[in-house]
């Protein structure tokens, strides 16, 4: 029997590093919990849905060109390659700094979501569905102050969660998608904010 293959390069060893610097004074909104954790499962969430060393690359960065002042799509190709570089600028809503308004910015990026490819909304999909769960679990401890922490209204956040489920499963099917839909509709539940019915509208809120 051969020496066993190595799962992943060095590459995830410098992202790792790089995520851990950039994010070392970053704390979840309005928690004491480090932004760190959040980058880590969704990495090890796509980690276990079957995601090659670029997408586990490009999950633990995900948020870097969004919330690091001074970070570039050019640095990460050079570090990590073109494709990573791609991903994570796809996973961003945005890249400017201060951000543009959150109607607009969103409504933009489920757009381009719906047309993402599936190496993208595997991430996409992890990402939301750690912070779905974060959302619940905050809203058992605290009630609805958890939406305080966030710049839209308690409707907008749940509308754009709907949203992103719809996005997502524009020519997608996944079991981590199923998930994440099981999710939101639980979350809406425990909010007290009904879903649309089957067929109704559910256009963006004020």
């Amino acid at each position: 029997m051969g020496p066993a293959k190595d799962c992943y390069s060095e590459r995830l060893d410098q992202a790792l590093a790089l995520a851990a610097a950039a994010f070392r004074d970053k704390r979840r909104k309005r928690t004491d919990i480090p932004y760190l954790s959040h980058l880590l499962q969704v990495m090890v969430t796509v980690a276990e849905h079957g995601g090659t060393e670029d997408q586990l690359v490009a999950a633990v960065l995900h948020d870097y060109l969004e919330d690091i002042p001074g970070s570039s799509a050019q640095d990460l190709t050079l570090r990590f390659g073109p494709r990573v570089a791609e991903l994570v600028v796809g996973l961003s809503d945005t890249t400017e700094l201060p951000k543009p308004p959150w109607g607009p910015r969103k409504q933009a990026y489920l757009t381009h979501l719906a047309r993402a490819p599936v190496e993208l909304k595997l991430i996409s999909a992890a990402d939301k569905l750690h912070n779905a769960r974060s959302i619940q679990r905050d809203l058992h401890q605290i009630g609805s102050e958890v939406f305080d922490r966030f710049s839209a209204s308690r409707v907008q956040t749940l509308w754009y969660y709907r949203a992103v489920v719809r996005s997502l499963g524009h020519d997608w099917a996944h079991p981590l998608l199923d998930e994440l839909r099981q999710v939101v509709d639980a979350l809406h539940e425990q909010a007290g904010e009904p879903l649309p019915g089957p067929g109704e509208l559910d256009p963006m809120p004020d």
